[in-house]
Formats: C-alpha cells, structure tokens, sequence
C-alpha cells in the first residue's frame, strides 16, 4: 500500500511543554512539531519563531502569558519555512527580524513555500485563513547581531554560523547563560528535513556551534537538551545523520546508479537510527533529492512546489 504523502496522515494532536530553561527565558516544545522560545527583556520579550498561523501563534502567547505579559519588542525569526514565519502576525512585534539571507529567500519562494509546507503538514496550520499573507522583516541583519536586555540581563546575540538547513539559518544565543536557540540546525532526536540544504557545509556550521559551547540546547525539533554533554550528544547525532544521508548518496551516485537506489541506500543506512524519529519517513524524499540534485551540480536548491513534491515522492516513497 502507498504511503501516505509526507505528514498529510498525521492528525493526532501533540502535547505540549512548557519549560522555564532559565529565569525570564521559555522554550515549547511539542513531541516533534517546531519548537518556539523566548527570552524577556527588561520590559520587552524576544520570541524565537513564530509557528505556522497566527492561531497557532496565538496558543504559543497564551501559554507564555502564564508567565510575562511583557511586550513582544523582537521576533526572531530562525529561517523562512513557513511553519517557522506565518504565524508572525500574532505577536504585535515592533521589530521583526531575520538574516539578511532570508529576506532573499522569501522574496524568492516564499509562496512556493507556504503551498508546499501546507500540502506536506496540514495538521500544523490551525486556521489556516488566518495568515494573513507572507511575513517579511522590519529589520535585517548580517554576520551578529547583539541585543541588551537591560538591567542585569546581559545580551542576546543572534548569529549566522553558515549555510546548513538552509542558506539564511538564524540562531539565538544567550553567552551568559550558556543557552541556544539553534533552530533547525540542530535537531534532538528527530529526522532532519535537507530538502533546501547545503549538505556539505551544514558540517562546517555545526562546528561554529559547537564552539559556543553551549549547556542548554532548544533544537528545531524534538525536547531540550540539558548539559554539556547532551548538546554534544545532539549535534553528534545531527552530524551523523549528514554523514549518512551524504555517504550513501553519494555511493550510489558515484556507481552510476539512479536516485531510487540511492534513496532505498540511504533509508537502509539511516533507518536502524533514525527510522522511529519524529518525521524521517516525510523528510528523506526530498532529503535524498536535495543531495542528489548538489551531486549533479546544482548549488542552490530548487524551489519546491506541491506539484514537484507529488512528483519526488511518487518516483521514491510510493513504489512498491
């Protein structure tokens, strides 16, 4: 029997947690759905992403109001997927903010995006006509960025480590307290989507993470991770994910072989792993598209649409 496309078939509604990681700093996690976080100011909130819709958005607000009814003055956001940005509306942020690259993106496919992700994932856009459109920036920013937080709260750092998930990827970075916000650069215990990666250099950018060395890591997707030695353990296991996909790939591709064989190698390769994590069996279609596409020369990755992605999984998840 075929398998049912991408997450379209995931309609169980996930529990949420939320954690207090750190005096005023607040991460959400939910069994494998996008993670959100924030960090208060002295009298503002920097949220990190922003969800799928401006409902969904607004569950997030809610459960944070527990908390802080401090103002959002800042929403971060990691990258241009549309779970992570069309939920922005909700928030009344007086700045929103992204790596420069991002902008480009979205301004390149960004509609492309919202079609395709809303295909692939329709349980994550809770009142779906409450987007009001694409989200774009009020602020920009190349390289770091550095914001106080007043009194003794020290600085918040957003940073660009290099192209990875893909080629704007944001990450929020509290030096003081030894906390990141690594978007989805960096996963804990959940499959990585590469489909608009640069596979290759995404390993050169878990090595500019690692050198934070950070005590607390809230990953793209799955819990938080808590010492040393799980943030080690995290981006250990984001990398040998790379290496895997990249390897059995590769192998094939170097054969002679097609990207069937290539995709039935890297699900032989990963599976044993990776296999039971949150989204795999979605996410390495167009993974093992995505590295077969660089294989054959094409550096920035292609757009996706509903059509192409109908057309990547049928030709490598629905055979058989």
């Amino acid at each position: 029997m075929p398998k049912p496309f991408a997450s379209s078939a995931d309609t169980s509604p996930k529990s949420e947690t939320l954690e207090v990681l750190a005096d005023g700093v607040y991460a959400l996690t939910s069994e494998g759905d996008p993670n959100v976080g924030a960090v208060e100011g002295e009298d503002f909130l920097v949220c990190f992403d922003a969800r799928a819709t401006p409902a969904s958005a607004r569950d997030w607000l809610d459960a944070l109001r527990e908390h802080t009814d401090k103002p959002v003055k800042y929403l971060v956001l990691s990258h241009y997927h549309a779970v992570r940005a069309l939920g922005a509306s909700a928030f009344g942020a007086s700045e929103v903010v992204m790596h420069v690259d991002t902008l480009g993106l979205v301004r390149e496919r960004g509609e492309q995006d919202w079609a395709s992700e809303f295909a692939r994932m329709p349980r994550l856009f809770k009142e779906p006509e409450s987007i009001p459109g694409l989200t774009w920036p009020t602020l920009c920013f190349d390289g770091t960025m550095s914001i106080s937080l007043g009194g003794d709260r020290g600085d918040l750092v957003l940073g660009h480590a290099g192209r990875g998930h893909t080629r704007g990827d944001a990450y929020l970075w509290l030096p003081d307290r030894k906390i990141l916000f690594a978007g989805d650069l960096i996963e804990s215990e959940a499959a990585l989507y590469t489909g608009d990666a640069y596979h290759r250099e995404w390993l050169g950018t878990l090595e500019n993470l690692e050198l934070l060395e950070a005590e607390v890591l809230v990953g793209g997707r799955g819990a938080v991770v808590h010492g040393r030695e799980g943030v080690t353990a995290a981006i250990t296991q984001t990398r040998g994910f790379l290496l895997g996909l990249t390897g059995a790939v590769a192998s094939v591709h170097e054969a002679g072989g097609d990207i069937r064989a290539a995709f039935d190698a890297a699900h032989r390769e990963l599976e044993p792993t990776y296999g039971k994590w949150p989204i795999f069996e979605h996410c390495l279609p167009f993974d093992v598209q995505r590295f077969w596409d660089e294989l054959d020369g094409v550096e920035h990755p292609t757009i996706w649409t509903p059509e192409r992605d109908r057309e990547v999984w049928a030709l490598l998840q629905d055979r058989g």
